[in-house]
């Protein structure tokens, strides 16, 4: 799996690094799931994976790319108190993680 970021937009005011990335599946091998997406833009840009958290991730039809757009706190504290509940469930349900 490859990630690419496509644009970066630092948000002062909700102290949080937008991102729009693209993600190039290995082989046909299907939609990664969003905790290895998650790592990836983590390592990518040198953050926590605690801190990134996924708000929209799709596969294009016939193609092994998915599109997305993440969120990247500075601290967990922040993306507790911006980010949905549920946005929070989704990219921390996969492994039981609590935060």
């Amino acid at each position: 799996m490859k990630v690419k970021i496509l644009e970066k937009k630092e948000n002062k005011l909700l102290r949080r690094l937008e991102v729009i990335f693209e993600v190039q599946h290995e082989n046909g091998g299907g939609t990664p799931p969003r905790s290895k997406v998650r790592e990836e833009i983590a390592k990518k840009l040198k953050k926590e994976r605690d801190v990134v958290f996924l708000k929209k991730f799709i596969t294009k039809t016939g193609l092994n790319v998915s599109v997305g757009r993440a969120n990247i706190y500075d601290s967990v504290d922040s993306a507790r108190a911006i980010e949905p509940e549920y946005i929070i469930m989704r990219n921390t349900a996969e492994k039981g993680e609590e935060i």
